[in-house]
């Protein structure tokens, strides 16, 4: 979840790497770097004398009294190392070999002008032993962890307990009084009766489940996830995240959104194609990573908004009954997102994100590909009843 200002990413200097820390919130693993302004590192994953590492790299950035090593959790990561020579920032997560994991990303603003960013690592167990990570596909849940620390609270390391075992405590728990078909919209109200209206809407529109996936562990299951297209909007996707508490008193989490990275033009092609690329793949062609955002990445997605702009604007009908159904005690939502859809793209940065809504919470995205995000709370204990 982002919220960044046009100054924040245009404000000159060199980013400050200030803080880091790692710690651990249930399944994920989190490496928490504290910022002086917003910023977006090169992340990717390689092997160095067979063992596998993930390296977050911040080009041309400052680095102020961080830890040379970090250790790690026992779980995923062996420990966290950090180089600061040679112009930049680059902080090194030695894994352990053969454990499968996908990893995540996310910025969050901070008070003073400060940014986190925060990489998520958590196991993938359905997949099978590899060394080089396999990175979170579009569908799948962004997970949602407990604020990051902030200031002086920000240790080197913050161990949180592991979530309990038993189901009455915590956890996923499949509907009851009547089955449902799994996959389907009766499915998707029963797990997210705070979203029941807009999913009533997206239905009745003619968005149908094209795709859904479980994402369990042994005797216990964890998280959902559905892909809902219509034929009418072909460049159009809606993405839907069920993230049921991992631990007593919190809440139930759903996220709704409306996407348009189904844009199938040229420009998306190569900008889809350059985010897979591996970090020794991009230092063939590039001197750095910072040339690589530079060059490759940025005017492509300067490209992106414009595109995307384009089609939000044809589909503008389809967005504002999104944002009127998802937000309805919030009635300007709809003309907000439209409006800062229709400023012009600055050239001088790639894109920004805006808080439209805090209740629910509603993210406006135009970094790349553009989309409109809701999440929706609900505190009923045990997962959906």
């Amino acid at each position: 979840m982002v919220c960044l200002s046009q100054s924040a990413w245009g404000a000159g200097g060199s980013t400050e790497v200030r803080r880091l820390g790692l710690s651990k919130v249930g399944e994920n693993t989190l490496l928490t770097v504290v910022l002086d302004r917003a910023a977006e590192p090169m992340v990717s994953s390689r092997e160095v004398s067979g063992q596998p590492q993930v390296v977050v790299d911040f080009p041309r950035a400052r680095a102020m009294r961080l830890p040379t090593r970090l250790e790690g959790d026992e779980s995923l990561v062996r420990q966290v190392v950090t180089e600061t020579s040679g112009g930049g920032v680059r902080i090194v997560l030695d894994l352990f070999p053969e454990k499968p994991y996908a990893f995540w990303k996310q910025i969050r603003p901070g008070s003073g002008g400060q940014s986190f960013f925060i990489l998520g690592l958590k196991p993938d167990l359905k997949a099978r032993p590899l060394v080089e990570a396999r990175n979170v596909p579009p569908v799948q849940p962004e997970p949602v962890p407990a604020p990051p620390p902030s200031g002086e609270a920000l240790q080197e390391r913050e161990p949180v307990p592991e979530p309990p075992e038993s189901r009455e405590e915590g956890g996923y728990q499949e509907p009851q009084g009547g089955s449902v078909a799994s996959g389907s919209f009766a499915e998707l109200r029963r797990l997210m009766p705070t979203a029941a209206n807009l999913l009533q809407g997206l239905e009745t529109s003619g968005w149908t489940v094209a795709d859904s996936h479980r994402y369990d562990r042994p005797g216990r299951r964890f998280s959902r996830d559905f892909l809902l297209t219509n034929s009418r909007y072909p460049e159009l996707a809606v993405k839907i995240v069920y993230l049921p508490a991992n631990v007593p008193n919190t809440p139930n989490i759903g996220i709704v959104m409306l996407s348009t990275d189904r844009v199938n033009s040229e420009t998306a092609r190569q900008y889809q194609e350059l985010r897979q690329w591996s970090f020794s793949r991009i230092k063939q062609k590039y001197e750095d990573i910072g040339d690589f955002f530079e060059d490759a990445l940025k005017p492509l997605r300067v490209k992106l908004r414009e595109e995307t702009k384009t089609v939000t604007l044809k589909d503008a009908a389809v967005f504002q009954n999104f944002l009127k159904l998802a937000c309805p005690n919030h009635p300007q939502a709809a003309d907000q997102v439209m409006t800062h859809v229709r400023e012009k793209v600055n050239p001088r940065f790639e894109g920004v994100q805006y808080t439209i809504s805090e209740n629910p919470l509603l993210i406006l995205n135009m970094v790349d590909f553009l989309y409109v995000k809701a999440y929706f709370l609900d505190n009923r204990p045990g997962g959906a009843s």
